[in-house]
Formats: C-alpha cells, sequence, structure tokens
C-alpha cells in the first residue's frame, strides 16, 4: 500500500526525478518548494503530474505545518547549493540551509512524522580519503592556500606522495566552506532531533549528481550543467587547477532510487550513507566526455591554473554501507548516460552565467 511523503525542495533538480521515482512505485507525493530564482528562473515547478504542490519557503511555519498534515515521512532536499557562493552569501546559506531545517524539524517533531531521509553531501568530507606507500590511511589531508600551487596533489607533511582511495563514512569530517558547514548542519541536526523523538533519520551524503533537468544558467550547480552551459554558449568549460583533480559521478535516477530505498527500508535509519557511483573520473576527462556527446570536441576546456577557496583536490565514494544497509546499486554510468544528458542540454536554453561567478569570487580573494 503506497505512502504519502512530502519532499521539500522537491521542485529542483534531485526533487522533481524522486517524484516520479515515488509515484512509479504508487507513493502519493505532495512537494513544498519556494522556487528559487537562481535555480528555478521565472519560478516553474516543472513536477510530473499527480504531484501536490506547496509554493512557499521552508521557513514558513504556517505553510510547512500545512503540508505535513497526512504525512508518512519527509525527504529533506531543499538547500543553497555551491562551495564557491557560500564564501561570500553567508546569510543566505546559512539562513536557508541551518534555520530552514531547524523550523523543518520543530514541525516533523510536533506533527510525529515517522522517518525523515535528508540529502547531505560529500562536500563534509573536505578532501577524500588518502593512503600513503605503506598503506596507511591518511583522513585528516588539507591543502594550505598559500602552498598549493606549487604542487595540486596534497603530500604528507614529510614531503612523501599520498594516493587518494575511495572515501568511506567512517573518513573524519573536515568543513572547508560555508556550504559544507550548512550540510553537516542538516544532517546532524536531523539525527539529534530523530534520536530524542524516536524520529527514524538517515542522512544520504551525495556525491556529484548529474543528469537531465539541472539548471543550467545557475553557475553554482553541478560541474556537468556549468559545462553543458558553456558549450551550448560556443564557450568552452572553465577549469579550476590544471583538470586532473577527480571526483564521484552518480546519475540523477540512481539518487532518487536510493532516497526512496533509505525511506521504505529501516536498514540504514540511524546512520549517515554513501551515494555515489564507487567510479573516480578526472574534471578534464568529463568535460571531455561532454564536449563529444554534443557533438562539439573541438572547443577544449581551459584549465585557469587557480584554486578556489574550499576546494579539495580528490574525492570519490566507498559506497560498500550503501549496498549492505539499503541495498543501492548504481545503475547508470557517467558514460552511460552522458549522451541523453548532451541531447537534454541541446534541447535547452542557457544562459552562461560562469565567467561572472568566477569574477565574483576573484573579486573577493576567494581563488588563489
Amino acid at each position: 500500500m503506497g505512502q504519502t511523503y512530502l519532499i521539500a525542495g522537491g521542485a529542483g533538480f534531485i526533487g522533481r526525478h524522486l517524484c516520479r521515482e515515488l509515484r512509479g512505485h504508487g507513493h502519493t507525493v505532495r512537494v513544498i518548494d519556494g522556487l528559487v530564482p537562481q535555480v528555478h528562473g521565472k519560478g516553474q515547478a516543472g513536477l510530473p503530474e499527480g504531484v501536490e504542490f506547496i509554493h512557499a519557503d521552508l521557513r514558513d511555519k504556517a505553510a510547512l505545518a500545512g503540508a505535513l498534515i497526512g504525512v508518512d515521512g519527509v525527504f529533506h532536499l531543499a538547500a543553497e547549493v555551491g562551495v564557491g557562493q557560500s564564501m561570500y552569501e553567508i546569510a543566505r546559506y546559512v539562513g536557508a540551509n541551518d534555520l530552514g531545517t531547524a523550523v523543518l524539524l520543530e514541525e516533523v517533531a510536533a506533527h510525529r512524522v515517522a522517518k525523515l531521509v535528508v540529502a547531505s553531501s560529500m562536500s563534509v568530507y573536505g578532501e577524500g580519503l588518502y593512503e600513503d606507500a605503506e598503506g596507511r590511511r591518511h583522513g585528516d589531508v588539507r591543502r594550505q592556500a598559500e602552498t598549493v600551487r606549487q604542487g595540486w596533489d596534497p603530500r604528507r607533511a614529510d614531503g612523501q606522495p599520498l594516493t587518494p582511495v575511495p572515501t568511506d563514512e567512517i573518513k573524519p569530517i573536515d568543513l572547508a566552506s560555508i556550504y559544507a558547514l550548512t550540510k553537516y548542519a542538516q544532517e546532524q541536526s536531523c539525527l539529534i532531533i530523530g534520536r530524542a523523538y524516536g524520529i527514524s533519520i538517515v542522512a544520504l551524503r551525495l556525491f556529484n549528481v548529474f543528469g537531465p533537468g539541472q539548471a543550467l544558467s545557475n553557475p553554482y550547480t553541478g560541474v556537468l550543467a556549468n559545462f553543458g552551459s558553456r558549450l551550448l554558449n560556443g564557450q568552452p568549460p572553465l577549469i579550476f587547477e590544471d583538470g586532473e583533480q577527480r571526483r564521484d559521478f552518480v546519475h540523477v535516477r540512481d539518487v532518487a532510487r536510493a532516497f526512496r530505498l533509505a525511506m521504505e527500508s529501516n536498514g540504514a535509519d540511524g546512520h549517515v550513507v554513501n551515494i555515489g557511483s564507487g567510479r573516480a573520473y578526472t574534471i578534464s576527462r568529463v568535460a571531455k566526455l561532454l564536449a563529444e556527446a554534443m557533438n562539439v570536441p573541438h572547443i577544449t576546456p581551459e584549465c585557469l591554473g587557480k584554486a578556489r577557496a574550499g576546494d579539495v583536490r580528490h574525492c570519490f565514494a566507498d559506497i560498500s554501507k550503501a549496498r549492505e544497509l539499503i541495498g543501492f546499486s548504481p545503475q547508470l554510468t557517467l558514460e552511460g548516460g552522458v549522451d541523453e544528458l548532451a541531447r537534454w542540454i541541446k534541447s535547452s536554453t542557457a544562459e552562461d552565467r560562469g565567467e561572472d561567478a568566477r569574477r565574483q569570487l576573484e573579486t573577493r580573494g576567494l581563488v588563489a
């Protein structure tokens, strides 16, 4: 028998795919979303048929209380997203992410909602996990701004090289941006209140999510959407550092399925769980794959040779825990999903704001 679920931030990129996933499995879906212009443009929700929509900010307590009536579980996806922007629009990020979560938790507790699944982020790890030549783990690696351009890759204190390895959930937290701080606050607030009120909580730490439907005109969204916007406008993708930094790219439909699995099972209750593909890709390779899929291979990426404050060198997921606790295994690879993404980008329109975003960072001294 289907359940009734509320998705906070459900009109966003991941939220719309989650709506389809839940509806496809017989559930009733309600969405509350403030439709932030930077993400949604003129404010179109674009939700699948049969989804109830409430247009309100998550901090609107009265609207939220109404949205929670009759709800069996909540998916918390509402957040301002973007590492770089969070470093200068601090109040905006803290207000939306931290205060928004606080208001949601008060109402979830008051309405005795049984379960909440919250979207956290791989950004809470800072740098990913590394090993040295002797096989010892190094989970506390951090590059220093004053020395980063002398060598992009982190090293041991004695100068010996380190090898990036898949990052698991026991890797120590290292918050390198305001965005990361707010995501950690979101997940931990949910877990604390869950324990206090007997609410089942699962926090999913998402790695780089890609797929059709991302906000192409928002320069602070995913890297593939940024590259797609540039390529669509005949401009080269802008890559910080040397392009050899490695990330994990997971398809949005896999992410939507992970959220459903986390809600429907109890295996991960009280846990934080990585959701990624378990694969590592260099950013330069990602840009080239997308250019080839969009039939513009002559447009080559522009490596800026500069690092942004808050950026990390390598971080990709160990997804063993997701497999064990909720039965999650990714079904789509980057190579298998990039053609679909390219077709969607080519059928869309996008305002290229990448240069403006870079200038915003540079004028504030956030690029070294």
